[in-house]
């Protein structure tokens, strides 16, 4: 099982960090061991000062594909969630300066927390799209919807197979919309697809 995530893939949230507006996609992975699932707790890390959250919708793939086209990508989703990727922002913004990858700030133990999955036809809207939200401590701090985004599900699965097979099981967080933030021990979590909660994480 791998763990896929793409960067940048709402405007608001790379001008939020000061960041380029990407062409393409932006991939980068975690390790299996940052999996977190719905109501386990995340231990804030000693190694930083600045840990971050970013509610992201969550794509498991169904069945192994390479290379797939667009227009057929949506042949291997029939499940979507939510998650959190969390992030140690000020070890990466270190790394960044010095044109290091990213993986010490974002693919430590529990980094990747994800929620219970919903078929993806129960939670589509009449437009063809995906909303969610994110509470910390009970207040909304982001809004997502896919038609937000600037690389689509089918364009997201379309480009990382033609660099890297997907296999059943797969995991792809799919960007974060504006609106991430900074953590403290005792912070809880929460997302919700249509009102319905799917993950809820505290932070010890």
């Amino acid at each position: 099982m791998k763990i896929i995530c793409v960067g940048r893939n709402y405007v608001e949230h790379a001008k939020e960090l000061q960041n380029e507006i990407p062409t393409e996609p932006v991939i980068f992975m975690k390790a299996p061991t940052t999996l977190l699932k719905s109501e386990e707790a995340l231990y804030y890390p000693e190694f930083t000062k600045d840990l971050h959250y970013e509610g992201e919708l969550v794509v498991k793939i169904a069945k192994n594909g390479k290379k797939i086209q667009e227009k057929f990508a949506h042949k291997y989703y029939s499940e979507l969630s939510l998650g959190f990727d969390f992030t140690a922002r000020d070890l990466q913004n270190q790394l960044k300066s010095k044109g290091l990858p990213w993986e010490l700030s974002k693919s430590f133990d529990g980094a990747a927390s994800v929620g219970t999955f919903l078929p993806k036809e129960n939670i589509i809207d009449e437009n063809g799209h995906y909303n969610f939200k994110i509470y910390k401590n009970n207040t909304q701090v982001q809004e997502g919807n896919t038609a937000m985004m600037l690389f689509s599900i089918d364009k997201i699965i379309s480009f990382i197979s033609q660099f890297i097979t997907l296999q059943q099981g797969d995991l792809i967080y799919t960007g974060t919309p504006a609106g991430v933030g900074a953590l403290k021990v005792g912070d809880e979590l929460i997302g919700k697809i249509n009102e319905q909660i799917v993950i809820k994480t505290v932070i010890k």
